[in-house]
């Protein structure tokens, strides 16, 4: 995917998670995006979208398994942790780190928090980023 392309003009919330049906990310980082998408794309979110390491399979079922559809919350792969390791935040062994980012629809990055902890939900929350925009 070239997200450049597929997300110009757009403001996306980009969030990383260690790993789809973690209990903290299934429990603790995805639910509250679900809950507050209204009030994201009421700050002008066009996009949330969510990776982990998993692959595009088990990304699609874990939308699919929180009743997620539609295109305002992507499940997105990233098998080889390929975008946490460009910004050195990638997170336990080979999984991606924990971290959000607000891009603009310039393509600039607004806010940018990795977790200090994989176990936190502090700075890449969603709470945190609607508090951001």
């Amino acid at each position: 995917m070239d997200a450049s392309q597929q997300w110009k003009g757009k403001k996306v919330v980009l969030v990383s998670v260690p790993g789809a049906f973690t209990p903290g990310c299934q429990a603790n980082h995805l639910p509250p995006y679900i809950q507050n998408i209204e009030k994201l794309k009421d700050k002008g979110v066009d996009i949330v979208a969510v990776i982990a390491f998993n692959d595009s399979w088990v990304m699609s079922a874990w939308g699919k398994v929180n009743k997620v559809s539609g295109e305002d919350l992507l499940f997105m792969s990233d098998t080889k942790t390929f975008f946490s390791k460009n910004y050195g935040w990638s997170g336990l062994g080979e999984r991606n780190g924990r971290w959000a980012m607000v891009i603009e629809k310039d393509g600039t990055v607004s806010y940018a928090e990795v977790e200090q902890s994989p176990r936190e939900v502090k700075v890449s929350g969603a709470d945190a980023v609607l508090d951001q925009l």
